[in-house]
């Protein structure tokens, strides 16, 4: 057995990237335009590969793994700890390129905050421990369950978080051995293209590769030969395709995929002392998150005084420029996005809901501003209840019983988060435990851990992340038994 050649860690201190020139080095002047969604303007242009650039750069992941994986595990572990390094080097530019093309603000729960993310969960990817483990030692029979390398993982991303989330799938991946190929989504392919080349200022070569492409170079990855593992965020029905064309590799999948994630508020709570935490679990990001609180159930007792507090805390976030330091909302991310919650805010307003803020943007601003919009006195099967807006809309749907509550939250073929709202915690715990969802918090919405498993269930997906269950996904169990 031939014995991989193990390439030394890069040693040399790279320097701390300024704006221009971490747009400069992802930066193609031939390249498609990549557009600001607060102003329209051109942020940078980006080369789109082509599927046989796809299969390029799988074949130098696969002749990199061995190496990488015959490292022994401080080793990687060091090399994760140095990245994080590295991104935190490079913050203030990496927000802002993030901002500029995704359009989230610099301050509050964005820009800022998504990098930072993107250091503490490289720290905390390296922290986790995944040991072998002794299953059965009955002094006969002696068997170790052990984790090994997938091999090469195929990461695709989405727009909304594309830096954090690109770490969520990448830095576990590392941590076992595998090496990496990610494709950015075509909306915000400067951020993650930056995000690597930052990465790979201490990663040895070939290790992680990022090939921006549009759906041909996501359908040759996810079924292509060569990769033995798929992580996905994105939407359920790109997920199915991707299950489907995965089948003849039987490749493994993680999928996180879409959610329309309920909150049911009790009839205990004091609206105004819950009211910011439920605005930030359904607007964090302008709405643009998977696990972001899209339907609100509100108990007759308290639904008046809960929509007024939310109706005054949305009044209070200022929208704009993600540049302009006040700015803690920004623009939806594309024009698709924009017209989806345009069109379902519309369906509710003609239905005969009330709006009772927002709902109303306006048509010759510059950008995909949709103002903070929320929404009384809506029908459970309204399209904007109903369907995933993604976007800054809540609706917000009155009930009388509990369990009338529950059996509107489990409706849905979806299941990624839902939350309970309740001064009785263990009350809230009683109705958090029927709730079909993979994650159910308590008076509060949205809020991961790089320790705590994520995932969904019904069709928002499938396959755990973060902590030991995320290492574990990212490998392959092998038993020694013997």
């Amino acid at each position: 057995m031939t014995t991989p050649t193990v390439t030394e860690p890069v040693t040399t201190t790279p320097e701390t990237p300024t704006y221009e020139s971490l747009l400069a080095g992802v930066t193609d002047p031939d390249g498609r335009e990549v557009l600001d969604p607060a102003t329209g303007e051109v942020v940078g242009r980006v080369a789109f590969r082509s599927p046989e650039d796809l299969d390029a750069a799988v074949a130098r992941a696969r002749a990199a793994q061995p190496a990488w994986g015959a490292r022994a595990d401080a080793e990687r572990t060091d090399l994760l700890l140095r990245a994080a390094d590295a991104v935190e080097a490079a913050a203030e530019p990496l927000a802002e390129l993030l901002s500029r093309e995704q359009g989230k603000p610099l301050n509050g729960p964005n820009a800022r905050f998504e990098v930072g993310a993107c250091a503490a969960w490289l720290r905390a990817t390296a922290a986790t421990e995944l040991p072998g483990e002794t299953v059965l030692d009955d002094g006969e029979t002696h068997a170790e369950l052990r984790y090994r390398p997938v091999g090469v993982v195929g990461a695709i991303g989405p727009w909304n978080w594309p830096m954090m989330i690109t770490v969520w799938q990448v830095a576990p991946a590392l941590r076992m051995g595998n090496t990496v190929v990610v494709k950015p989504s075509e909306y915000t392919p400067l951020s993650v293209l930056a995000l690597v080349e930052v990465l790979n200022s201490v990663l040895p070569a070939d290790v992680l590769t990022a090939v921006p492409g549009g759906g041909d170079v996501g359908a040759r990855l996810s079924g292509h030969a060569g990769v033995d593992k798929l992580v996905f965020t994105g939407s359920t029905a790109t997920g199915q395709a991707i299950i489907r064309s995965s089948a003849d590799t039987v490749k493994r999948l993680t999928l996180e995929l879409g959610g329309n994630d309920a909150g049911i508020v009790l009839p205990d709570v004091d609206p105004r002392a819950i009211a910011e935490g439920l605005f930030w679990g359904a607007f964090i990001n302008t709405g643009q998150t998977c696990a972001a609180l899209k339907r609100l159930y509100v108990h007759t007792d308290v639904y008046d005084e809960v929509c007024a507090a939310l109706a005054d805390v949305a009044r209070a976030m200022p929208m704009g420029r993600g540049l302009d330091e006040q700015n803690v909302l920004g623009p939806l991310q594309n024009r698709a996005q924009y017209e989806i919650v345009a069109r379902l805010v519309d369906a509710a307003r003609d239905a005969g809901a009330k709006i009772l803020v927002g709902g109303d943007p306006d048509p010759d601003a510059p950008g995909y501003f949709y103002p903070a919009t929320i929404v009384a006195d809506v029908d459970d099967d309204n399209p904007l209840v109903a369907e995933e807006q993604f976007g800054p809309a809540l609706p917000i749907v009155r009930y009388d019983d509990v369990d009338s509550a529950v059996a509107m939250a489990n409706r849905l073929d979806v299941g990624l988060g839902a939350s309970v709202w309740g001064s009785d915690r263990e009350a809230a715990r009683a109705v958090a435990a029927r709730l079909e969802a993979g994650t159910v918090w308590i008076n509060s919405h949205g809020g991961v851990h790089p320790m705590i498993p994520f995932g969904g269930v019904k069709k928002s997906g499938y396959g755990l992340e973060f902590g030991v269950e995320g290492l574990k996904a990212v490998a392959v169990p092998q038993v020694i038994n013997g």
